[in-house]
C-alpha cells in the first residue's frame, strides 16, 4: 500500500512502516482526501470460472435494467410470471448464452471476489438471505454503477417492491452484504 501526507503543501508518497491512525506530527493537515486501500490483485480470491465469452458487462446491465419492473415470483426464471432473486440473474446471462448456477448460494465460490468499493457494472453481488445472522448466501443482484462510493444494483426483491428494482447498497442491504464477486474479464473494467 502506498501512503500519502501532506506536510506544508508538499506531497510525498512513501511505503509506511506501519499504519496508524496517528498524524505523524502537528504539522500534518488533513486534505480531505479519503483513501480506499486496495488489495493486490493478484492475492483477490479466484472461484470457479464463468464463460462470459464475447459479452460486454454493458450490454448485460442495459438488458437486465429492461427488466425492471418485473413482478418477483419464488422459484422462477420467467419473465412473463416473474423472478426470484437468482432466476432474474439466470435469465439475464441466459440471455447472452453464458450459463450460471440457479441457486444464489451457488455463487459462493464463482469468479473472482473484489472489494466493493472498486466493483463495476456486470459485477454480481451476493447477499445472505433476510436473515442476516446466518452468513450463507441467499440473494443476490448485478452491480448497475459504482459511483462515487455509491453502489446500486439491479435484482428482483421479495421485498416491499415486489419486482425487479435498483436498490442503492445502503442500511438494510448493507447489513446482509456478503461480497462482490467479477465473472467478466479484468479487460472490461479500468480498475484493478
Amino acid at each position: 500500500m502506498i501512503a500519502c501526507k501532506e506536510n506544508k503543501g508538499v506531497t510525498t508518497f512513501g511505503e509506511p512502516a506501519l499504519i496508524s491512525t496517528e498524524p505523524d506530527s502537528n504539522e500534518t493537515t488533513d486534505s480531505g482526501i479519503t483513501i480506499v486501500a486496495l488489495p493486490d490483485p493478484t492475492n483477490y480470491k479466484q472461484g470457479q470460472e464463468i464463460n462470459t465469452g464475447s459479452t460486454v458487462p454493458d450490454s448485460l446491465v442495459a438488458f437486465g435494467k429492461s427488466l425492471v419492473g418485473t413482478p418477483y415470483l419464488y422459484a422462477s426464471s420467467d419473465p412473463l410470471k416473474g423472478f426470484d432473486c437468482s432466476g432474474f440473474i439466470t435469465y439475464v446471462f441466459n440471455h447472452f448464452g453464458i450459463a450460471v448456477p440457479r441457486s444464489s448460494v451457488d455463487f459462493t465460490d464463482m469468479g473472482i471476489e473484489i472489494p466493493k468499493e472498486i466493483a463495476g457494472p456486470g459485477d454480481l453481488i451476493l447477499f445472505t438471505g433476510t436473515d442476516s445472522t446466518i452468513r450463507i448466501v441467499g440473494h443476490m443482484g448485478i452491480v448497475e454503477s459504482n459511483e462515487y462510493g455509491n453502489l446500486l444494483f439491479l435484482h428482483s426483491t421479495s421485498g416491499k417492491a415486489y419486482s425487479v428494482v435498483i436498490s442503492p447498497l445502503q442500511g438494510y442491504y448493507e447489513t446482509r452484504f456478503v461480497k462482490v464477486i467479477r465473472v467478466f474479464p479484468q479487460t472490461y473494467f479500468t480498475t484493478p
